[in-house]
């Protein structure tokens, strides 16, 4: 269990970090010190993940409270 729980963290860890680099830091180093790998060119050509997460969030809005209110209308019917 003691694995799993930190596979778990560090494969979370990971994740994040690859997502903000994807999302942030690529767009920051800009073009003028790409190291000629095509994986960093196209992420730094890529502006999918960087309006991802924030289109994502009036989402998860609506989804939140179309739940809560669909728990008190069960609660009182």
């Amino acid at each position: 269990r003691l694995f799993w729980g930190w596979f778990l963290v560090l494969g979370g860890s990971v994740s994040m970090v690859m997502f903000l680099y994807a999302a942030v830091i690529s767009k920051l180093v800009g073009s003028s010190s790409s190291s000629g790998n095509s994986v960093i060119q196209a992420l730094q050509n890529d502006w999918y993940y960087c309006f991802l997460v924030p289109l994502t969030i009036p989402i998860l809005t609506a989804a939140v409270y179309f739940h809560w209110l669909s728990m008190k209308l069960f609660k009182h019917a």
